[in-house]
């Protein structure tokens, strides 16, 4: 998807959607929660680039993955204010997952054009009881 502003409500829509779809409609709203935070944290951190969103449901838990093309940096106090601005920009994604009893990280992309991949699991149980009273 394109990297600007307006791709995190395409990608809410779509992951609500995909779920409706698939009949996992319990996890909706943590997961559009949390993937409206990955994207917008990806395209603050990289504007203008092109970001990739993978969902993959697998024994009772959803992951969420967030492909962006900022690459790690070689200095090293380049590369800890880089994750710390990060982490700073997911702090509210975390707060779900961790309500959820999910995990979340970020490391380097695997993908052919680099870049960083961060990423969210979802349990079902978790996510299912976000927002219930």
């Amino acid at each position: 998807m394109p990297g600007e502003p307006y791709s995190a409500q395409i990608a809410r829509t779509t992951v609500r959607s995909v779920l409706h779809a698939h009949r996992l409609d319990p996890l909706a709203p943590a997961a559009v929660q949390v993937t409206g935070e990955l994207i917008a944290a990806a395209w603050h951190l990289d504007p203008g680039r092109s970001l990739y969103l993978a969902v993959r449901y697998r024994e009772d838990s959803l992951r969420l993955t967030v492909y962006d093309g900022h690459a790690s940096h070689a200095h090293p106090r380049l590369a800890a204010h880089c994750e710390a601005r990060r982490r700073a920009a997911l702090r509210v994604m975390a707060a779900v997952v961790r309500d959820c009893d999910g995990a979340w990280g970020f490391g380097e992309s695997r993908e052919p054009g680099g870049g960083t991949r961060t990423w969210a699991t979802l349990p079902v149980s978790g996510a299912a009881r976000y927002l219930s009273a």
